[in-house]
């Protein structure tokens, strides 16, 4: 199967405007994320996908892929699936990377390609055993639940009734998905679901979708405001 990276990055956002071209440590946050994708050993090519022409304009600069996307994209979804209709080449699956994960581990994108090794896998993502009993009851971090086959039952940010002798599992936020599946998944309206937990994925669940969950040993560290970003390069510089 052929697999492509693609990493939705927009300039505006309500919480930290510009993001994507802050500088962590010499290198901006967008080129950081690039770098650590094309590490991958699955992927075929890594492309950034941009409504901005200052990161369309930088990425050319440090020699990325850059493709310019519509502005009335809601979603990351929508902005990969127009870069993958766009291709003029033969893609299987689409491996949608969020942007501001700039020290991603490559490993994580080999393991949700891995999925595919199931030809009845139509869309995934990756889910980490949670030790801390702070992230279960964060409503920041999405927890995801999953039968045994690893098919998602359910995602959710609110505490749950927490037991004792349950698993809990966060939820990581990379997708991979077949390019049909792709294509499907953005014509569907919001469900109530997605409504109430403003987690996309309820949508896809919600249309009888299935959603195959992979277990990761690596932590994810997203930029979602300036405080976020200082965490992450005392946490880098301590790991030197």
């Amino acid at each position: 199967m052929k697999f492509i990276g693609i990493i939705p990055s927009r300039y505006s956002s309500s919480r930290f405007p510009g993001k994507p071209l802050i500088k962590i440590f010499g290198k901006s946050m967008i080129q950081r994320v690039y770098e650590q994708c094309i590490k991958s050993k699955s992927l075929s090519s890594v492309i950034v996908a941009t409504d901005d022409e200052r990161i369309h304009k930088h990425v050319l600069d440090f020699g990325g892929n850059v493709i310019l996307t519509s502005k009335t994209h809601i979603t990351g979804t929508e902005r990969c699936n127009e870069v993958a209709l766009g291709i003029n080449q033969e893609i299987d699956v689409i491996v949608n990377i969020q942007g501001d994960e700039p020290y991603i581990n490559p490993i994580q994108i080999d393991e949700i390609t891995q999925l595919f090794n199931d030809p009845n896998t139509q869309i995934c993502t990756l889910a980490k055993k949670i030790n801390d009993i702070k992230i279960i009851k964060d409503k920041n971090k999405p927890k995801v639940i999953f039968d045994k086959n690893k098919n998602a039952v359910n995602f959710f940010r609110k505490e749950p009734n927490i037991s004792k002798n349950q698993i809990y599992y966060q939820h990581i936020g990379i997708y991979a998905y077949k390019k049909n599946v792709l294509k499907e998944i953005c014509t569907l309206t919001q469900s109530e679901n997605e409504k109430i937990e403003q987690l996309e994925q309820l949508r896809w669940l919600d249309n009888n979708y299935k959603i195959k969950i992979g277990i990761t040993e690596f932590e994810t560290l997203s930029v979602d405001t300036a405080d976020d970003l200082e965490k992450i390069k005392q946490k880098m510089e301590e790991n030197v």
